[in-house]
């Protein structure tokens, strides 16, 4: 509630205001880092959308364009809109492509052509710059971006607002790969698409699409379509800035006592646009600040964790996980060596329905008991189902850049249909109590933070890290079950690795089960390898939107290999296999790789014994 009400000018603000509370807590080593780095912004009026037939025209809200000052200047107007997009005015006929799948671009192809048009298409079923890439490559000249009303849940009452997406994939788009530091060679890329992109409401994209008056059908809810007759012409004027502006990370440091230079983060963002996004940056900051305010009086008391816990507070995460990316690439060759773990509080509570687990496969486990251990009453919180998905947020340079084992817990309303993930890439503006509605007594956040706490503690604590080899192994094999693509080398390469990693398993549990086998540099050696086991999983290119880290699942409804799934998709678009054969290598080469680390991870407890004896 006291973030909220912050009245605040710009993102340093309330990163200063941040860093104020955490140090006040006691944290002596906090920094507020700086980065100047290029954002899209929107322009001094809203975009519009023109009917070409009508002359009608319409705010991507679906409000008609006025004169009125107060109407022009409206932020909900301003925000509604695609940072990074191509810029100018595009005029052309409308065409449906849906939720543009593969499947649906092979169907519109056949019919039509599709050279410089604009594409009419729904958010869900895949991340946005996926399908953006595909319409590009289909020769698109532009796309209206809009969420299904069915594909929402019946709580949310957003069907005339606009949103805002980014389409950057993460990091400074003027400094891509290296941090944005005074000096560094800015590149020229002001539009990372060739396509005008422009987000609009359900209410906007209902009025394009006009369906027939039936009201009858009140109670079942109609997916939206153009219809087959008559073509739509339309006009789109896309006016973002883009400018160079500061952006502030706030990071604090507390030290470990045993392995000071081993580093669990835990990062939550303060950046948002006005209202856009909604609170997350708000629960996100508020969990992060009582988990300090919990720790610090045993800090005080001389207790610390074994391992460094870094506390980040990002900035410009709505614009492409900004903050992040830049401090990482800064730190890189720090952190490729030291960060043993990453636990996201992104948006703690967008609903209040379900518990949502993710963690990289050796960290389900521990993401799994920290559920039951923090349930008093066993009846009212039985164990969210943990699975290995990919999330929004800042985790992404951890997960796909640098292979860090990493979790998150939030709560979420249930997905409304099975075409509801990837709906979070959209920001929609929000009013300023929508939080306390959705949890009055602020319970839902105390739980994310006893969980978050909880999972940070036990792998900052515990002797030798708490991670799963045997897990990754068993992911590999589950992925690669039913797969038509189930190539031989695969599933004998993803056997190996359960063999090796059911060894090394048993070996690992011995530190604790045998007291001699608790000297400090053995110790040290199992860890140093333990910290590395997803690392091998990073495959060198993954297509616009798809994670890198193929331990990751592209959603709930998929178990392969979102890389072997994608090249299976795009070989009936090419006709070829030659994409195939690509990503086959790709996860081999990673499976194989994983292997042979795990099986050098034996040596630690060969050698040792040799010398035993």
């Amino acid at each position: 509630r006291d973030l909220l009400q912050f009245s605040r000018e710009d993102d340093a603000d309330v990163a200063m205001k941040i860093l104020g509370q955490w140090r006040s807590q006691g944290l002596e080593d906090v920094r507020l880092v700086n980065y100047s780095v290029l954002l899209d912004l929107p322009g001094p009026s809203s975009n519009t959308i023109t009917l070409q037939n009508s002359g009608e025209c319409f705010y991507p809200s679906g409000q008609e364009c006025s004169r009125d000052p107060k109407t022009l200047h409206s932020q909900d107007l301003l925000y509604s809109y695609a940072a990074y997009s191509a810029k100018g005015t595009l005029e052309a006929e409308l065409v449906d492509v849906q939720y543009g799948t593969m499947e649906d671009l092979i169907r519109i192809q056949a019919i039509a052509n599709v050279t410089k048009k604009i594409a009419l298409l729904k958010l869900g079923q895949s991340p946005l710059l996926y399908k953006l890439s595909l319409l590009e490559d289909a020769g698109f000249g532009g796309a209206l971006l809009y969420t299904d009303p069915c594909d929402l849940p019946k709580t949310a009452d957003l069907a005339d607002k606009a949103f805002m997406v980014s389409l950057n994939s993460g990091g400074d788009p003027s400094t891509p790969g290296y941090a944005s530091i005074d000096g560094s060679y800015r590149q020229n890329r002001l539009n990372l698409t060739t396509l005008l992109v422009q987000p609009i409401s359900a209410v906007l994209a209902r009025k394009l699409v006009s369906p027939p008056k039936d009201t009858a059908q009140k109670e079942r809810c109609t997916p939206l379509q153009l219809p087959a007759t008559g073509k739509k012409t339309i006009s789109l004027n896309i006016q973002s800035v883009t400018t160079y502006k500061t952006i502030s990370n706030v990071i604090g440091y507390l030290k470990g006592a045993v392995f000071p230079d081993r580093y669990v983060v835990i990062g939550s963002h303060h950046s948002s646009l006005k209202g856009y996004g909604g609170q997350g940056w708000a629960s996100s900051t508020a969990v992060i600040t009582a988990l300090l305010q919990a720790l610090m009086p045993k800090v005080k008391r001389g207790w610390r964790p074994d391992r460094t816990v870094v506390l980040c507070s990002w900035g410009g995460t709505a614009f492409g996980n900004i903050g992040s990316y830049e401090w990482a690439e800064d730190l890189k060759n720090v952190l490729q060596r030291n960060v043993v773990a990453y636990v996201g509080l992104h948006n703690p509570v967008t609903g209040n329905s379900t518990l949502h687990p993710v963690a990289s496969p050796s960290l389900q486990q521990l993401a799994a008991e920290s559920q039951s251990f923090n349930c008093v009453e066993k009846a009212k919180c039985p164990g969210s189902n943990v699975s290995s998905v990919q999330i929004q947020g800042d985790s992404d340079y951890f997960i796909n850049h640098l292979g860090v084992p990493a979790t998150q817990f939030s709560y979420e309303d249930i997905k409304a249909s099975e075409n509801s993930s990837f709906l979070s890439e959209a920001l929609f503006p929000v009013h300023a109590t929508k939080t306390e509605e959705l949890d009055p007594s602020f319970s839902l956040h105390e739980t994310i933070a006893k969980l978050t706490g909880q999972v940070t503690l036990q792998i900052a604590t515990d002797p030798v890290l708490p991670f799963n080899a045997l897990d990754i192994a068993l992911e590999v094999q589950n992925s690669l079950k039913g797969d038509e693509a189930g190539i031989p080398q695969l599933l004998a390469g993803a056997s190996r690795l359960r063999d090796t990693a059911e060894l090394f398993q048993s070996d690992e549990m011995r530190p604790a089960n045998d007291p001699k086998e608790r000297a400090p540099v053995r110790v040290r050696m199992l860890n140093d390898v333990l910290q590395g086991l997803e690392k091998s999983f990073l495959v060198h290119r993954a297509p616009p939107g798809l994670y890198r880290n193929i331990l990751y699942r592209l959603d709930d409804r998929t178990s392969q290999f979102s890389v072997l799934l994608e090249a299976l998709e795009r070989s009936k678009l090419h006709q070829s296999n030659e994409t195939i054969q690509a990503a086959l290598s790709e996860v081999l080469n990673s499976i194989n790789s994983a292997q042979v680390y795990f099986k050098a991870g034996l040596d630690v407890f060969e050698t040792t014994l040799a010398g035993k004896k």
